[in-house]
């Protein structure tokens, strides 16, 4: 664990991002507390310029509405959608990729077939039909990015397994009669984790984008507050209101760029050869 923190941290991008996301996270956890009103509260005139008026730092929306607040409380719906979405997707494509890995055969055709299949499908077309068909609402909206989302999962898992279930100690295991569930999940899946770990934070980042998309094209959920929706509302009034889409725009980007450098850092420290090799 001390030669993995100490890789991570040399990675300054990680170590950057890592700053991002926390500051991220923890405005998402105090947002009830700096904010107590709902971000959907009219509480100044509208269009109010960012740094005009004491307590409204970002400025008021075409309905008088605070960007600050707003912006607080997008956290809070955007890292919950991304991480909940992800690891439902992790749940779905893990067994999945784990199962045609090590049985391979018929299993394999089958199973990847059925990958296959979600992935001729276009992922953001997929996501707007499940949510339109689920009606807009936050489980809705997890639920359509995991069915998007998890067969990169499954291919990986694959690829994994089938790199792995060649080697000495699964051979002991299953000549030691350890049954195919114990080897899976006990003997090559703790072998196979580090690659899953790093598209699992690369995941969260287009989870995030994803519900920005659908926020914005206004298939999110009208009864909480994201910043999709927020640069959706103010994008007829960018010439007049900037600071409406700029600001939740801003959010957006940073965060998924933080969970990116995360990403890359973790797959230095956790792949410190194929590091080496690129430089």
């Amino acid at each position: 664990m001390n030669g993995f923190m100490k890789q991570f941290l040399r990675n300054k991008g990680a170590v950057a991002g890592l700053i991002l996301l926390s500051i991220v996270v923890i405005v998402a956890v105090i947002a009830p507390f700096i904010y107590p009103q709902s971000p959907w509260t009219m509480v100044q005139r509208p269009f109010q310029p960012p740094m005009e008026l004491d307590g409204f730092w970002f400025g008021t929306d075409v309905l008088g509405r605070d960007i600050g607040a707003g912006l607080a409380h997008g956290a809070r719906v955007s890292l919950i959608v991304g991480l909940v979405s992800t690891l439902v997707a992790l749940l779905i494509g893990l067994p999945i990729g784990a199962l045609a890995g090590y049985f391979g055969g018929i299993w394999d055709d089958i199973l990847m077939r059925f990958t296959e299949f979600f992935q001729t499908i276009p992922s953001f077309a997929l996501a707007i039909v499940i949510v339109a068909i689920l009606q807009p609402s936050l489980s809705g909206i997890v639920l359509a990015i995991s069915i998007v989302s998890w067969p990169p999962v499954a291919r990986l898992v694959r690829g994994e397994f089938l790199s792995l279930r060649s080697r000495e100690y699964v051979q002991a295991a299953i000549l030691s009669g350890l049954s195919p569930m114990n080897i899976i999940f006990r003997q090559i899946l703790p072998n196979a984790i580090s690659p899953i770990i790093v598209l699992a934070s690369l995941m969260v980042a287009s989870a995030i984008l994803l519900e920005s998309a659908l926020s914005f094209l206004g298939l999110g959920d009208p009864n909480v507050m994201s910043w999709g929706y927020m640069i959706g509302a103010g994008r007829t009034v960018l010439r007049q209101a900037w600071w409406i889409c700029v600001f939740p725009g801003l959010a957006i980007l940073f965060t998924v760029l933080a969970l990116n450098l995360i990403g890359e850092g973790l797959n230095d420290a956790l792949n410190p050869r194929l590091a080496r090799k690129g430089r």
